[in-house]
């Protein structure tokens, strides 16, 4: 059983202790609002919207539609020029809570209890997550090596138990569940909740191409491989014939203007935002010569489904 006393449930007030994992240009409200119902939570990168008053107006649709938590991912290091913005919006709307990604959480932090808005901090290791809690975090989310998206470098048998022994604070796990057994299984470790992504992404409310969602049928665990082409950071992607044509490493001059310390913010940025326009033609597009992130958990997948009877299978 999970950690009941710090538990999702209890924290967010939701029926099951999971979060529908953000993930860029796959996360919609629609999503949310069928998750809210389900009776669990989830979160959308902020990045998803292009403008300040997009991100609200997403956030105002959620809560005029259900009456539940759900919450915003926001990127907090150099490459998100934004973020700021993004944040005073998440407070002025009074969001339930703020998953922080690559970067320091400070601000957030210290900007988010001011009105009530629990943050929970990605974190890949014990050393980090022993930061974010001194900082205040409300909880952290351990992105192991079985994640989706930026994966960590530890599976979840070392980090969560690691974690829990060391923090004080609810760990939530992120990465490696695609069936009710592994739910289960990691639940059963002690973790207040769990992160869980991919298998969302063949979902019916998902607007992702129709391409993209059949790849995640299509493809399985053994076809998931890191590549550093999209956004400069190591990234689980489906391994199609165009990734195996393209590569899945950065070229010399990109690591060498990556390695430059007077050019490495803004090459970062600049590969960020390169790595976003290539992710937005590949959410979107009718065409497998594109690069689709997903996760290992897609093995589990096996037709596109409600976000409701993914819940439904994951749960019991």
């Amino acid at each position: 059983m999970e950690n009941s006393r710090n538990s999702l449930t209890n924290l967010l007030n939701i029926k099951y202790p999971i979060i529908m994992a953000p993930m860029f240009l796959v996360s919609n409200t629609k999503m949310i609002i069928e998750g809210i119902k389900a009776g669990i939570t989830g979160a959308i990168p902020a990045m998803n919207y292009r403008t300040k008053e997009e991100l609200r107006s997403a956030i105002q649709s959620v809560k005029k539609q259900v009456d539940g938590p759900f919450g915003i991912n926001l990127i907090v290091n150099a490459s998100n020029f934004l973020y700021k913005d993004q944040l005073e919006i998440c407070c002025e709307e009074k969001i339930a809570f703020i998953i922080t990604s690559l970067g320091s959480p400070e601000y957030v932090i210290q900007r988010a209890h001011k009105v009530g808005i629990k943050v929970f901090c990605d974190v890949t290791d014990v050393t980090y997550a022993k930061k974010v809690e001194k900082l205040g975090a409300d909880a952290v989310i351990a992105v192991n090596k079985e994640a989706g998206g930026h994966a960590g470098k530890i599976s979840y048998q070392t980090l969560i138990p690691e974690l829990l022994k060391t923090c004080e604070i609810p760990v939530i796990s992120a990465g490696g569940i695609g069936s009710h057994e592994e739910y289960q299984k990691i639940l059963d470790l002690g973790v207040s909740g769990v992160s869980i992504g991919s298998v969302f992404i063949a979902s019916q409310e998902s607007d992702v191409s129709q391409e993209y969602k059949q790849a995640c049928v299509d493809f399985g665990a053994k076809d998931i491989i890191m590549s550093t082409k999209l956004s400069g950071t190591p990234c689980t992607v489906i391994n199609t014939p165009y990734v195996a044509k393209i590569g899945t490493s950065q070229n010399f001059l990109e690591r060498l203007l990556n390695k430059n310390k007077r050019f490495k913010k803004w090459f970062k940025a600049l590969t960020f935002y390169r790595g976003m326009k290539s992710l937005e033609k590949a959410a979107f597009s009718a065409t497998y010569k594109t690069v689709w992130c997903a996760g290992p958990s897609i093995e589990h997948v096996k037709e596109i489904s409600s976000i409701k009877d993914i819940v439904m299978k994951l749960t019991s």
